[in-house]
């Protein structure tokens, strides 16, 4: 996305659910990536719905834009990852 949209700056963030924490070390081997881990107390994955492989898309200001499942939408068939693309360039220019 860089090359066709050089100002574009969105940012990823996991979120692993509560009970996974075992794969934590092994999903950021070799990667930099801001991986967090739910807590009980939080319920972050309860509080935003979500499931396994969901990508949450928030607007410029930190609001829900949309939900977009990789397990139901696999990046690669070029239609999904256009789509994906279309949600996130959208999102960002939602004005706020």
């Amino acid at each position: 996305m860089a090359a066709a949209d050089p100002g574009l700056r969105i940012a990823g963030h996991g979120v692993n659910a509560v009970g996974h924490e075992s794969g934590n070390a092994t999903i950021c081997a070799g990667r930099t990536l801001a991986w967090l881990q739910d807590q009980a107390a939080d319920d972050v994955w309860g509080l935003w719905a979500v499931t396994q492989r969901d990508v949450v898309v928030l607007d410029t200001l930190g609001r829900l834009f949309a939900i977009y499942n990789l397990t139901s939408h696999d990046l690669s068939v070029p239609a999904n990852y256009e789509e994906l693309r279309t949600i996130l360039l959208a999102a960002f220019a939602e004005p706020p």
